[in-house]
Parts: C-alpha cells; sequence; structure tokens
C-alpha cells in the first residue's frame, strides 16, 4: 500500500511539473536566494533568465539597486513593494545585454506576483532584457489588468524564492534615495543548484 502511495505521488508530481524546473541561487553579501524558475509555466521569460544565468553575466557587476516600500513611493496612487536586480549602469547593460523578449504575460501564464515571486522588470510590453525584481508580499497591481503599468499588461512573471525571503526583506529595507539604495547590494553569482 505505502509503494502505491509513492507511485501515484510520483505519478501526479511529474504531470503537474513539479520539481522539475531548474532551481538558481543568487548569492549576495547579505546571504543566498534559492528561486525555482517556472520553464514549465513561463518558457520564454524563464529561458531568458536561465540564458543570462548559464553565460555568468549576472556574475560581472549586477547587483540588487532599487527597492520600492510603502513609504517610498509618494507620488504613486498604486504602491507597489519589490526589490529589483540586474545592472544598474547603461554601459553594463549595454555589455551585457541579450536582445529583448516577447512579453509573457501573467494571464498566459498563470503565475501571479504573489510573496515571493521574480518577475522582469520592463518599459513597454516586449522590452525586458536582464532586469528583474521579487516581490514582497502578494502584488495583484503587477499582473494582467494590474494598474501599476498604464498598459494594463502587467509584468512578466516567471518563477518563486524557495528559500531566503529574509535575506530579501532585509534587503528592501537598506537605506535609499529615491528608491535607489546607497549602498547597492552586489550579487556575487547566480548559479543554478538544480537543473
Amino acid at each position: 500500500m505505502k509503494k502505491i502511495l509513492i507511485i501515484a505521488l510520483a505519478i501526479i508530481a511529474s504531470i503537474e511539473g513539479i520539481g522539475q524546473n531548474p532551481v538558481v541561487r543568487i548569492i549576495t553579501k547579505m546571504g543566498d536566494i534559492d528561486v525555482e524558475v517556472y520553464l514549465n509555466k513561463a518558457p520564454t521569460t524563464a529561458a531568458n533568465f536561465l540564458k543570462y544565468v548559464d553565460a555568468g553575466r549576472y556574475n560581472n557587476g549586477a547587483y540588487f539597486y532599487r527597492v520600492v516600500r510603502l513609504d517610498n513611493q509618494p507620488n504613486k496612487p498604486i504602491r507597489i513593494e519589490v526589490i529589483q536586480g540586474g545592472f544598474q549602469e547603461d554601459s553594463l547593460i549595454e555589455k551585457y545585454q541579450f536582445p529583448p523578449i516577447k512579453h509573457e504575460t501573467t494571464k498566459e501564464t498563470g503565475i501571479l506576483h504573489k510573496d515571493g515571486v521574480i518577475s522582469m522588470a520592463r518599459m513597454e510590453p516586449g522590452s525586458a532584457s536582464s532586469e528583474f525584481f521579487i516581490c514582497i508580499g502578494d502584488q495583484p497591481e503587477l499582473d494582467y489588468n494590474g494598474k501599476r503599468n498604464p498598459d494594463g499588461q502587467g509584468f512578466a512573471a516567471f518563477g518563486k524564492v524557495l528559500r531566503g525571503m529574509e535575506v530579501v526583506r532585509k534587503i528592501q529595507q537598506l537605506k535609499d534615495n529615491d528608491q535607489y539604495l546607497i549602498n547597492p547590494v552586489k550579487i556575487i553569482s547566480i548559479r543554478r543548484i538544480k537543473q
């Protein structure tokens, strides 16, 4: 009976894609953040992020450099809470950036901007490339039809933090000047820990 239950659970897990996705570790001086990357749900966006990871692009000058809290967005009618990472300097973006990708909405993927979800930063739909953010708390206004971005397309979520949200929250509380960290948190490396 025990063997049947184990086999049944394994079949269900494989059908739902549980445990089939890659996991990456974001190593910072403040601690590590492990993220499951949902290749099964957001293939374009997840593959783009993994392309940067596998090429080692985030290991050369990437930082968590922007923090958005309820208290540092006074002119925004729709407030969110995230930390943003990637290449703060335009010269590094130009040097390390791959071409922008097609916008995968949350309506397409079903990945909503819940606590710990990782997503791509962008300007216009189809402009996302290297910059990403992690949600602190649920952020429904970042989903498709959300009001944070006037175009209503939301942002392209592609994974979720498995371990290290305490690090994300510590980074979010650091001192900033108009949302940009006074002392950005260096990303030492981002690498796969599970294929």
